[in-house]
């Protein structure tokens, strides 16, 4: 076993991350590389071909961006300072919605499958969310996908709602499960 397979990895911000010259310099590219084998493997992510490099490096200033305005949070997972996963959220840009954001995608290398990444970024993104004053963070995901269901279930999330065989996958049919952490809620 290598020393990166006992490493806990550490979770940054979107600051600390580009405030690194050589995290900057790769993150697009690194988290290029997660997404599309990911969705190459069949992940759950938003696409169903792998995203161009240039996709997820406009998708990824657009988030950095967001998030130097206060209206997003990213989290980037590195082991031995290479990157393992990612996630983030947005504030919605309905006037009306303003004080709420969606968790958009929280992505982990295969090879740190199973390691406490997706988890470490999602509660990161939760912490985010709650020092934002986010009250509502609401998120979807594909109904097949039990260990990211059972993960967000863990952290806090109630289901509100499902839409059955919503989400198309070629000729695959799955239903669209809707999640939400009502800050609100709490004391």
């Amino acid at each position: 076993m290598t020393s990166s397979a006992t490493r806990e990895p550490v979770v940054l911000d979107a600051t600390e991350v580009t405030a690194d010259p050589d995290l900057g310099a790769q993150f697009a590219e690194s988290a290029h590389r997660i997404l599309a084998d990911l969705v190459r493997g069949g992940a759950a992510l938003g696409w169903v071909e792998p995203p161009s490099p240039d996709e997820v490096a406009e998708l990824l200033d657009h988030v950095v961006s967001a998030a130097h305005a206060g209206d997003a949070a990213l989290r980037a997972a590195y082991v031995d300072r290479r990157l393992v996963g990612l996630g983030y959220w947005l504030r919605y840009a309905r006037p009306t919605h303003r004080p709420h954001a969606d968790l958009e995608k929280i992505a982990v290398d295969a090879a740190a499958h199973g390691r406490g990444v997706g988890r470490a970024l999602t509660a990161a993104l939760i912490a985010d969310a709650r020092r934002a004053g986010i009250e509502v963070l609401t998120l979807d995901a594909r109904g097949d996908n039990s260990n990211a269901l059972h993960l967000y279930r863990s952290l806090g999330f109630s289901e509100y709602g499902r839409l059955p065989d919503f989400v198309a996958v070629g000729a695959r049919r799955y239903d669209k499960v809707f999640h939400m952490l009502d800050f609100r809620q709490e004391g």
